[in-house]
């Protein structure tokens, strides 16, 4: 049997969908309503599984974006498990390490009931005025398979600046989704002190 926790968290989020939704909202409601029937049925699994597989499927309607993009101090562990930089100025020749979450990815059935999700990243460097100074294309290349729309996918990417002087700069990655060819920019400032 499900925990009351466990229930009472579905049975709320089920609560507030259906109260913020008009009549014959769409999926995620319904997702929503049955995950809570199978919780208090007692199949947490089964309700888990529920709404995973209803927001893979709403999140790929989405149009492609960055969720988040922020500098971190170390390559991240996972999804979400990262320490973000506090600050983003640099010393000459100090490695910028991205933590990137592309949203609303497009997937595609490959082989034997699994899907694939593909991007690739291009690089721009820019002055403090928007001048490109470098880049590269496909500077990253990422491929996630499974049998799920997996929601928490994230990009590490790290740059190593060599010679630029001392100022304030923007690097600019260009994600492009392999599937849909759609394109989505994350844009983060930083500062190479003197």
């Amino acid at each position: 049997m499900p925990t009351r926790s466990f229930a009472s968290a579905l049975s709320l989020a089920a609560a507030l969908a259906l109260l913020a939704a008009p009549a014959g909202a769409g999926p995620l409601v319904d997702a929503a309503t049955r995950a809570e029937q199978l919780a208090n049925g007692g199949n947490p699994v089964g309700a888990h599984d529920v709404l995973r597989d209803a927001f893979g499927t709403f999140s790929s309607t989405l149009p492609f974006s960055i969720g988040r993009a922020t500098f971190v101090t170390e390559a991240p562990q996972g999804y979400g498990m990262y320490e973000p930089r506090l600050n983003t100025v640099y010393k000459p020749g100090e490695p910028l390490i991205s933590y990137v979450e592309p949203v609303g990815l497009s997937w595609r059935p490959v082989d034997e009931g699994r899907l694939e999700a593909q991007f690739t990243v291009d690089l721009e460097l820019l002055n403090g005025k928007g001048d490109t100074l470098a880049e590269q294309k496909a500077f990253g290349s990422f491929t996630f398979r499974g049998f799920v729309r997996n929601q928490e996918v994230f990009a590490k990417l790290t740059l190593n600046v060599e010679g630029p002087p001392a100022g304030d700069y923007v690097l600019r990655y260009r994600f492009r989704d392999g599937i849909s060819g759609a394109v989505a920019l994350s844009d983060q400032k930083f500062s190479i002190a003197p």
